[in-house]
């Protein structure tokens, strides 16, 4: 798949996606229940929307025993990895980036401690 402006901003359309985004972009790399934590929704929904990012190529993913982590691709053209890290900034105190990231911050036992238990 050829990676486009098309794809990328089609999939940044989505308030679901772009929240995950804005925490992969501050957080690194996220495990699936962190994100179902941070965003107050279910599994199900989550993944569907990271497996969007994936197949659009925004995210990679990698498995660590029976759990799925996920990161920005590193391989991104330049100005992708520049508008994503545009929108992190300018909206790290604006709602709802600021209250996901204070969820994910005072969740208990996140990994590596106990992912996903």
């Amino acid at each position: 798949m050829t990676f486009t402006a098309d794809v990328f901003f089609r999939a940044l359309a989505d308030p679901t996606r772009l929240r995950c985004l804005m925490l992969l972009a501050a957080e690194g790399e996220l495990c699936v229940c962190e994100l179902t934590y941070a965003l107050k929704l279910s599994q199900p929904m989550i993944s569907r929307h990271l497996a969007t990012l994936r197949q659009a190529g925004i995210v990679l993913d990698r498995r660590e025993g029976l759990w799925i982590h996920y990161r920005i691709n590193p391989v991104l053209p330049p100005w992708a990895r520049q508008v994503l890290a545009m929108m992190a900034r300018a909206n790290a105190t604006a709602e709802p980036y600021a209250r996901d990231h204070r969820r994910l911050e005072a969740m208990p036992n996140r990994p590596p401690a106990r992912c996903c238990a």
